[in-house]
């Protein structure tokens, strides 16, 4: 998926920007990069984060990279942040979305006078491998200011796009149209000068721009405002001016709180984490399956677990245990055979907690299953006598065609597709009943995968259950993985 960020300073901003930016490395898996606004001079640095830690390529560059303003980028498939000059001015953009109309934008571009766009190499779903976040920077040039563009950019393209521009004047950051990823602002004010109650006259005091609060608490920033979908706003040292007002339809991707969302995270006012118990509970609600422990599969599914003993009041248990000193996580390394040795090694089982109990795990969600079905062979190599599965969110029967949150080339990939495939051959029709927990066929797909993981049993989350848990109105969330609503 990705994650930005962005911070506007008194003095050098680089240490939050390094720090904040930092704060999203579980968004992405490629390439981690900052750009700095050091007087009229923008530098900039990006490094391959793909077998090693972001803060372990950038911390030796910190003091070339100093400055006032600056923004930074995890992303999951371009070379960002990009620098770019045209009549608006030297800017550099990040951006975090996926481009659905690449090729059409890319030959209206050349219609409209653009010479060339650069490839990157790399694995990649992108035709012909183009860099989105240059071809966004495209369609902002082709506009009479910042804010005409940027619109112009929201506008054109298919999918999302939420990004921050670095000017001179300060950051322009944007919303996607349907607000499909969140962007939060924060302020501090310098600590060192306290506010004067009798003059009104503020401290000296920073802006930061995020996607994951949980960025702002150990940098001291305080949330001040909750960008809406398609709102854009230029950010300075002076505040925040709001050019264009946000949009009323707002489609939050609800995956975030299941599954890529940090758990002190908060989005539309709600935690990630409160979120994740009350989908546990929810999952714990009129289930009589009788079990030793409750467990989670480490880390998002923790949370899940967590709150469905404390529902169920069984008690909760750790039957594994996550090596995370030199192990990353598991979907970061691009090659399958890698991930795979990642999510078996990173897992300690304790043999204790194990051998002849019955165990329950809850699991943010099933993607494709190929590790889940491996650390479940493990747990009955380990003398588990059964291995009951919750799944916190509905089964994945549509591929997300708004962000990159799975690796999966084709809808058959994914565990529910596959097993809708199995009964229904390749001429699948309309999947209404397979998206109806009451109907016989939802209960023969689930009874596939359960069977393909050699699960005693396994039930996955209703959709109503998991939009109440998050407590938002269904029309203010994108379920399109889960229900083809998007």
């Amino acid at each position: 998926m990705g994650g930005i960020f962005g911070v506007l300073s008194q003095g050098n901003c680089i240490y939050d920007l390094f720090f904040g930016t930092d704060y999203h490395s579980h968004m992405g898996t490629m390439r981690g990069g900052l750009a700095v606004l050091n007087g009229n001079r923008i530098k900039r640095a990006i490094k391959d984060i793909t077998n090693a830690q972001f803060r372990s390529k950038f911390q030796a560059e910190l003091k070339q990279l100093g400055g006032t303003f600056g923004i930074g980028v995890i992303s999951d498939m371009d070379d960002q942040p990009l620098i770019i000059r045209s009549h608006l001015g030297r800017y550099a953009i990040v951006t975090v979305g996926k481009i659905n109309n690449q090729e059409e934008l890319i030959a209206l571009a050349f219609q409209k006078g653009a010479t060339h766009f650069s490839e990157i190499s790399g694995t990649t779903e992108h035709v012909d491998n183009i860099n989105s976040t240059e071809l966004v920077a495209t369609l902002i040039n082709q506009g009479a200011s910042f804010e005409q563009g940027i619109v112009n950019a929201q506008d054109k393209i298919e999918g999302s796009c939420s990004l921050l521009l670095l000017t001179e004047t300060g950051i322009y950051a944007a919303r996607d149209k349907f607000g499909r990823t969140p962007l939060t602002i924060g302020r501090k004010y310098d600590p060192q000068i306290p506010k004067n109650q009798t003059t009104l006259i503020e401290p000296p005091s920073s802006y930061a721009i995020t996607m994951e609060t949980c960025a702002f608490p150990n940098l001291n920033y305080k949330i001040v405002k909750v960008l809406g979908p398609g709102e854009i706003v230029h950010i300075t040292l002076e505040g925040i001016e709001v050019c264009k007002p946000a949009e009323k339809r707002n489609r939050i991707c609800g995956f975030l709180w299941v599954y890529y969302g940090y758990p002190s995270s908060s989005y539309e006012g709600i935690n990630v984490e409160l979120v994740r118990y009350r989908c546990g509970a929810a999952l714990a609600k009129e289930d009589d399956v009788e079990v030793d422990y409750v467990c989670g599969i480490p880390d998002s599914g923790t949370s899940h677990g967590v709150g469905y003993a404390n529902a169920s009041h069984i008690p909760y248990g750790r039957p594994f245990v996550k090596y995370t000193p030199t192990w990353p996580r598991s979907f970061m390394p691009q090659d399958q055979n890698i991930r795979d040795l990642v999510a078996k090694m990173k897992l300690i089982p304790v043999e204790e907690l194990i051998k002849n109990k019955k165990l329950l795990f809850c699991d943010d969600s099933i993607v494709r299953g190929t590790q889940l079905k491996d650390t479940i062979k493990l747990l009955y190599q380990w003398g588990a006598k059964e291995v009951h599965m919750r799944v916190a969110c509905p089964p994945l029967v549509f591929g997300c065609k708004f962000l990159d949150f799975s690796r999966s080339r084709s809808e058959f990939d994914l565990a529910g597709r596959s097993a809708i495939r199995e009964l229904m051959g390749d001429n699948l029709g309309d999947l209404t009943d397979f998206l109806n927990p009451d109907s016989e066929h939802y209960k023969n797909m689930v009874d596939i995968i359960r069977k393909r993981l050699s699960l005693t049993t396994l039930k996955y989350q209703h959709l109503e259950d998991l939009v109440q848990a998050i407590g938002l109105p269904k029309e203010c969330i994108c379920t399109y993985c889960w229900d083809g609503v998007g």
